[in-house]
């Protein structure tokens, strides 16, 4: 760091001066990591240029199994991005003082993750310059339409509740010169922070929190509509709207955990991603494991009682079969770890938590797994032997690489913009100092 920064920094209030030093200190391992995660993400790269230059015959997909890894990080991903929107829209409609310092990395995840995300199915098309097809050639009738234009709404709706509230942050930034003036005066359109304008835009926020809540939900409830309206095993059913919304609210506050612990140390945010904060997402997480088992145990019993043969076959290969190990992995990382540790409050700590954390998101993961792929390969009609899918390294290679870009771009999205909203901080300090002086004065007028 230049001398000259270091100097402006150091002039700035403590809040400024922590949440704005990882803007402009680098350290080398953040540089070792972005290669390494740079690297990955090329790897993915190329892997797609093969794929696109010889065709799909280069993964495991195959028939009847159409949809294999692509489809699963689609719906995953899609399900992730839920942990900035909702959660951070839901406490804000609630004024919950505690989600001040959570919000910005949420709505970070949010954006990023919905962009890597939409590409799935583009991945996943043998010939992804018809993809405008879905537009040009549009039936209405298709869930498929009703994606794309769910999630075109729901990226551009979350990147103006991103950038709404990052405004008076980049106009702090625009006048304490630390980094790229020109940049951040383009980045903070002019605003100077006036009551007239903070009053604005606290209104426009509040009604961005409301918007985007129903439009959140209906992405992930079109997603499940568009297994559920197909007649396959295990696909065609009415719970699949409030179960893919349940599951994506889950994994994203799960996302939110992991992300916040790894801020907390790299960027020694102690002071602000604090123990209650774990404490209160961590009790969600339990609520949701419960939700989660609910739901899933209604889906699995009402099949196991309908007792269709296509039904059965699916049912009993996920749990005593070919699909018995991821199942029954799902269930462990779903259900019972993050029950066993977020039942008791010595376990919701930042430890605790993240293990939790770590353990939804491979569990959300392997459950689009056990949705996607064992019906795919068992086909409602009677057949000698099931279909097969086993992923080709071209497969785990991109999966791999949109994991490693949507790391790497949260990595860079900390250097240009703070992890931690400075405006909402000094806000909250203010109220809670507002209503200790009203509590004091109460005490002096009754004593």
């Amino acid at each position: 760091m230049r001398r000259e920064v270091a100097e402006k920094l150091a002039s700035l209030p403590p809040d400024e001066r922590v949440l704005l030093r990882p803007l402009v200190d680098t350290s080398r391992g953040f540089y070792v990591m972005a290669g390494v995660f740079g690297a990955i993400s090329l790897l993915g790269l190329v892997s797609y240029i093969l794929q696109v230059r010889y065709g799909l015959g280069r993964t495991g997909l195959n028939r009847p199994g159409y949809w294999g890894i692509y489809i699963i990080c689609f719906v995953f991903f899609i399900g992730i991005s839920h942990a900035g929107t909702l959660i951070s829209a839901i406490l804000r409609v609630s004024k919950a003082e505690w989600r001040r310092s959570i919000t910005r990395s949420a709505e970070l995840i949010t954006v990023l993750v919905i962009g890597f995300g939409a590409i799935q199915p583009v991945i996943d098309l043998g010939r992804p310059d018809r993809v405008l097809n879905v537009l040009l050639h549009a039936q209405w009738r298709s869930p498929l339409l009703w994606d794309v234009i769910s999630i075109g709404l729901y990226f551009m709706s979350c990147t103006i509740y991103l950038y709404l509230p990052l405004l008076p942050d980049l106009a702090i930034i625009r006048d304490s010169g630390i980094k790229a003036p020109r940049f951040y005066r383009f980045l903070a359109a002019g605003y100077t922070d006036t009551p007239v304008q903070r009053h604005r835009l606290e209104r426009a926020i509040g009604v961005l929190s409301i918007v985007v809540i129903p439009i959140a939900v209906s992405v992930h409830t079109v997603i499940g509509w568009i297994f559920a309206m197909t007649l396959r095993p295990m696909w065609h059913s009415t719970i699949f709207g409030p179960y893919f919304v349940m599951g994506a609210i889950y994994s994203g506050i799960a996302a939110i955990l992991v992300a916040m612990a790894v801020l907390r140390r790299v960027y020694h945010l102690e002071n602000y991603f604090k123990v209650v904060h774990f404490d209160y997402l961590g009790r969600l997480l339990l609520i949701l494991s419960l939700l989660w088992f609910y739901f899933t145990f209604a889906e699995y019993l009402t099949a196991f009682y309908g007792g269709e043969p296509g039904e059965m076959r699916t049912f009993w290969a996920k749990l005593t079969g070919t699909f018995a190990i991821p199942f029954w992995a799902m269930v462990l990382g779903c259900f019972v770890i993050p029950l066993a540790l977020m039942s008791r409050q010595a376990t919701r700590t930042p430890v605790g938590t993240t293990i939790a954390g770590i353990a939804v998101v491979i569990g959300m993961w392997l459950e689009r797994y056990n949705i996607v792929v064992p019906t795919s390969v068992n086909p409602r009609w009677e057949v000698e032997s099931i279909g097969h899918y086993l992923p080709s390294w071209i497969e785990l290679s991109i999966m791999a690489g949109t994991f490693s870009g949507f790391i790497l771009l949260y990595m860079i999205a900390t250097k240009i913009v703070p992890i931690v909203s400075i405006w909402e901080i000094k806000e909250g300090r203010a109220v809670v100092q507002e209503v200790a002086d009203r509590v004091a004065k109460y005490s002096e007028s009754y004593a």
